[in-house]
This record gives C-alpha cells, sequence and structure tokens, in this order.
C-alpha cells in the first residue's frame, strides 16, 4: 500500500518538479532524458534493481550464467514487487537488451517496471504486461552477440545519471528522474512545495493578465 501511495504522488508531481526537486537536496545530475515506452501514458515508480551489461565476450560468455542467473541475483532475497529492474547500455544503447520473452519474468515477479538505457523488442507484447517499459526504443534484432549482463547488484549508468541499487525511479514522457532512497520523503516534500509555488505564481500571472489597462 505504501508502494502505491508513493507511486501516486510522484505520478501526480511529474518528471519536471521532481527533477526541480532532487536539484534542491543534491548537486549531482539526476535527470534523464526522454525514453520511449510500448505505453508512454504509464508511469514508472519503485526501487531500482540493477544488472551491469558490457560488451560481448566469447570467452566471459557462457559459463552458465544467463539472463536468469542476473535477473534474480538483481532482485535479491526479498519482495520482487515494485521493484524497477534497470539495465545499463553496456556502451550499445542501440542493441536489443531483450524482449517478451525473457522479461516475461518481471511480469510473473510483480516488477514495477523495467527501465533500459539500452532498446527491447516486441513491444506489443511488453504492453501487455502488467509492469511499464521504459527504453530507448524499439528492436526487431537479438542482441545478445553485441552485449550481455555481467554484473548485478551494482551502481550502473542510464543516460548519463548513476542509479545505485535501491535509488527510486520515476519515468514518465517528459523523461526520468532518479532519487536516492535515504532522501525520498524529503525530495516528495519539497516537490509539493515546488508545484504550489508553480500554482501560485499562474494564478498571479493570470490575475495580472485580468486588469484593467492603464
Amino acid at each position: 500500500m505504501q508502494h502505491n501511495a508513493l507511486a501516486a504522488r510522484a505520478r501526480r508531481l511529474g518528471c519536471a518538479t521532481l527533477v526541480d526537486a532532487v536539484g534542491r537536496v543534491h548537486g549531482h545530475r539526476a535527470h534523464i532524458p526522454a525514453m520511449s515506452s510500448p505505453d508512454p501514458l504509464r508511469s514508472l515508480f519503485g526501487p531500482a534493481a540493477t544488472i551491469s551489461y558490457v560488451p560481448y565476450r566469447e570467452d566471459l560468455a557462457g559459463a552458465g550464467r544467463d539472463f536468469k542467473h542476473y535477473f534474480y541475483g538483481a532482485l535479491g532475497q526479498g519482495p520482487a514487487a515494485d521493484q524497477v529492474l534497470v539495465l545499463s547500455s553496456g556502451g550499445h544503447p542501440d542493441v536489443s537488451h531483450g524482449g517478451g520473452t525473457k522479461l516475461a519474468r518481471a511480469h510473473s515477479a510483480g516488477l514495477a517496471g523495467i527501465l533500459a538505457d539500452g532498446r527491447l523488442r516486441d513491444f506489443d507484447q511488453l504492453r501487455a504486461y502488467s509492469f511499464a517499459t521504459w527504453c530507448t526504443g524499439e528492436a526487431v534484432r537479438w542482441g545478445g552477440d553485441t552485449v550481455m549482463p555481467h554484473a548485478y547488484g551494482v551502481a550502473v549508468e542510464v543516460g548519463g545519471v548513476c542509479v545505485s541499487p535501491g535509488d527510486y525511479v520515476h519515468m514518465d514522457s517528459a523523461g526520468g528522474v532518479v532519487i536516492p532512497s535515504a532522501s525520498l520523503h524529503r525530495v516528495l516534500d519539497i516537490a509539493e512545495d515546488i508545484a504550489a509555488e508553480e500554482a501560485e505564481a499562474a494564478r498571479i500571472i493570470s490575475a495580472e493578465s485580468q486588469l484593467p489597462d492603464g
């Protein structure tokens, strides 16, 4: 229930307001440029579980560690529900990092969503799942010969932003923001203040426009 309330609050505030709020608390970059989604009206929110991708190397691949190994390793021992699986690009943001079949595990586990700094396949299939999906675009070709998962539960880079496991990620059609977990509630409170400030400024501007000339 708490997750749903936090997600609804973040969705109501929107990405831009949350980015401004993080900027008042932290001095590092926290905004992710706009991405693509099979369902752009579905926002994403939740704590990050990370998988780091690297360029494919034949001598390191095939060691009995497939995507399933990294998927469940990233989610850890706690409840998987409401987490956001974050996939780094491995230096290839235009290559597929997965598709509808591979990511069916996220649907079964009840994840809040997928954030991939690479392309994903099967948008029609992903759109039907229970989680939100955001990535760099849709792909048609398998990318397993170009990138491969290498580590889980580590800090990764997405869109020029550092995402550490447990950070809260919000994505909507405007873009994304990464909020350190320790400052989540402070950021949300500041975002509420910013929203109120902007509403008051808009009210004043509207009143000015209605004043008689002279």
